[in-house]
């Protein structure tokens, strides 16, 4: 069976992200061993609780640890402040305390609101990341970003907080809705546009193999983007500064789908973003419109989004754009690609250029 380990290399808070097929019930015996925590509360939302809720808890039972399940309502709506109010109150309830530990059962949201409840409840307790979603295993659960949403923006209220260990199951992306899997290779054609001309190659040889989920594919695309990740986290975990290029497409894309009210999910928005980001990159004389082509080529054969829905106000996304967590004294930096492979971080944008972008799309 075709399994990877790869390694997030941060000194005392090193860990592996463990990635094989059919690995979501041979999780517990594997936690046993870690020594993370005497008691775990299993955080998922009330749909992937069904899924896999049962499976996990038995792992864990069938290794000797004690586990319960916590759910909240699924969607983007609820990673909120109140919600991780009404978890924390919940394990607190339950006597949860520092020697326990939390894991994260679910996509990006799941994952983005553990961690951060982890890092906050009873001033840090250890958690554990189980993505079920492909954006969530490429990007999400790896680097320790967590946080929630405010009505001013995306992930405007969070922390860095590393998680202990992160276990990857591709079997468990069979039962992921189909725009969901495209949102995850949104992320995944990012890694190839800012640091690996021979991956992005990679996923245009591979497309079908990929949106087929086999193992040949899917496992090393998600292992090279891991490491992508951890390469990057390694020399800049707190995004000081390269850090940073891993927002590529995210600074439109978060204020795409913050003026969407969230109804156009994450990956479908990154998607859109790294478009507008390359086409704003060709004006500003970074890049030149042949990789712009190769990059919008690609996202369509995958049959991702490239256009800013009419229906959205562009003054809204503007305004979502100034509040994005990325602006510095009121100048919105963004990444743009200054070949397939390499990029650059700036906030020379042009006015006009940016209205030009967004107007045209």
């Amino acid at each position: 069976m075709c399994k990877q380990q790869v390694t997030v290399g941060l000194g005392a808070r090193s860990y592996p992200i463990l990635i094989q097929p059919g690995l979501l019930p041979q999780i517990g015996v594997d936690l046993a061993g870690r020594n993370i925590g005497k008691r775990f509360a299993v955080i998922s939302d009330d749909h992937v609780a069904v899924l896999y809720g049962e499976i996990l808890l038995q792992s864990l039972s069938e290794a000797g640890l004690d586990a319960e399940l916590i759910t909240f309502p699924r969607g983007e709506s609820n990673k909120n402040l109140q919600t991780i109010a009404s978890l924390a109150s919940e394990l607190a309830r339950r006597g949860f305390d520092r020697s326990d530990a939390l894991l994260a059962l679910g996509g990006g949201v799941t994952g983005d609101m553990t961690g951060f409840l982890a890092a906050v409840y009873m001033r840090g307790i250890a958690f554990v990341q189980v993505p079920t979603t492909l954006l969530a295993q490429v990007d999400s659960s790896v680097g320790g970003k967590t946080g929630v949403d405010i009505p001013e923006g995306k992930n405007l209220v969070g922390a860095f907080y590393q998680p202990q260990a992160v276990y990857i199951d591709p079997d468990v992306l069979k039962t992921l809705p189909h725009d969901e899997l495209l949102g995850g290779l949104a992320e995944v054609i990012k890694y190839g546009v800012i640091q690996d001309e021979e991956f992005f190659d990679f996923l245009s040889t591979n497309r079908e193999d990929i949106l087929a989920l086999k193992e040949n594919a899917i496992i090393p695309l998600i292992a090279r983007c891991c490491e992508i990740k951890a390469q990057v986290v390694e020399q800049d975990e707190r995004e000081g500064g390269l850090r940073r290029i891993l927002n590529f497409g995210h600074t439109i894309g978060h204020a795409i789908e913050a003026a969407s009210d969230f109804t156009l999910i994450h990956g479908l928005s990154i998607s859109i973003g790294m478009r507008a980001a390359a086409d704003l990159a060709v004006l500003g004389g970074h890049l030149v419109q042949q990789d712009a082509e190769r990059l919008r080529r690609l996202l369509e054969s995958f049959g991702l989004p490239v256009v800013i829905p009419s229906a959205l106000d562009r003054t809204a996304i503007k305004k979502f754009l100034q509040a994005d967590k990325k602006t510095i004294g009121g100048r919105v930096f963004f990444v743009f690609p200054e070949a397939i492979g390499r990029v650059v971080i700036t906030d020379k944008v042009e006015e006009t250029d940016l209205d030009e972008v967004l107007g045209k799309n």
